[in-house]
């Protein structure tokens, strides 16, 4: 019989993590195990705050699972069992990865994928011009992403990273925090630095003036994007979507919002939360016909979980089945 562990855990970060609404020294994950006692499959998700979530909320909704993964829960029927997020997440990549040992029939078969090595952004959190500056300069990196979203100096930080970096793809996420007043000064801003893509600029529930203004560089949607099903509304007002595991409930839903996306048009950015290699393996799948690849969580840890992913500089390449798959 199967059986569903739930641990939660806690990974130091490198410095600090620092975004527009939050800086964080640590990454809370909650990792969920299948096991028959022979075979054992992995998922892990990270709970977020600004989605309702909880680490206590997640471990219990998992828990709450448990006599259906013994009853033979499959990640099919997982997707009418349980809500889209984090909790979903972390059950839906340990149902595939166990389904996956199991059976040895490879997640990639079973989605009919070809599994490729990527290239990834590396992400500078939010500081002052001059030290974002240095970090872009610092960093061997050929896509940057640039956390913005803070006071009046946002033009200020996106032309001294620019001016760091000459070289490099920029993408820039604001994380929901540009008032009103500044959307169009840094909109411009960024088109004079010829940024690529601008991730969520305002809130979410105020993003409906992205429909009614010139999009000099085109705007992804994050916050205000969570499941395929979601993505109508998003016309007119953003360009790109970044899917992301912990909001789509898992690889399943990830796999069909970027299939979706593909189809109205939309660019598409494959993203993490501050997570261990084990939450980018399988985004790393849903990540092969991606516009842009966001999966460098593991690079801003102080120390991964083993077996780790590897990258070589920006090259992320697919997880061993010992990780993941």
């Amino acid at each position: 019989m199967r059986s569903l562990t739930v641990v939660a855990e806690t990974f130091p970060i490198r410095g600090a993590f620092r975004i527009s609404r939050e800086s964080r020294t640590e990454a809370k994950v909650v990792r969920a195990t299948v096991s028959d006692g022979t075979h054992a499959g992995h998922g892990e998700c990270v709970p977020y705050p600004r989605y309702g979530e909880s680490v206590d909320g997640v471990v219990a909704a998992l828990k709450a699972m448990a006599d259906g993964v013994a009853a033979g829960l499959t990640a099919e029927a997982l997707q009418h069992a349980m809500p889209a997020g984090a909790a979903r997440c972390a059950l839906d990549c340990a149902l595939l990865d166990y389904e996956a040992k199991s059976s040895g029939t490879p997640v990639a078969a079973r989605f009919g994928l070809t599994v490729s090595p990527l290239t990834t952004a590396y992400t500078l959190s939010i500081d002052r011009p001059e030290a974002m500056a240095a970090a872009a300069a610092e960093a061997n990196w050929p896509i940057l992403k640039v956390k913005l979203g803070a006071g009046t100096e946002d033009a200020a930080r996106i032309h001294a990273v620019r001016a760091a970096r000459p070289d490099a793809t920029i993408l820039v996420d604001a994380n929901e925090g540009w008032a009103d007043q500044m959307l169009l000064t840094n909109l411009s801003a960024c088109a004079e630095a010829k940024v690529a893509l601008v991730e969520q600029p305002m809130p979410a529930d105020r993003d409906g003036m992205l429909a009614t203004i010139s999009h000099p560089v085109p705007i992804c949607a994050d916050e205000s994007a969570h499941t395929a099903d979601g993505l109508e509304a998003l016309k007119g007002r953003y360009d790109a979507v970044n899917v992301k595991l912990n909001k789509t409930g898992g690889l399943t839903g990830a796999l069909a919002m970027v299939a979706a996306a593909e189809r109205a048009g939309f660019q598409v950015m494959v993203g993490c939360m501050l997570g261990t290699s084990l939450a980018m393996a399988p985004a790393a799948f849903a990540a092969q016909s991606a516009d842009y690849v966001d999966l460098d969580g593991p690079l801003l840890l102080a120390k991964d979980r083993e077996p780790a992913l590897r990258y070589e500089g920006a090259t992320l390449h697919p997880p061993e089945p010992d990780l993941w798959g």
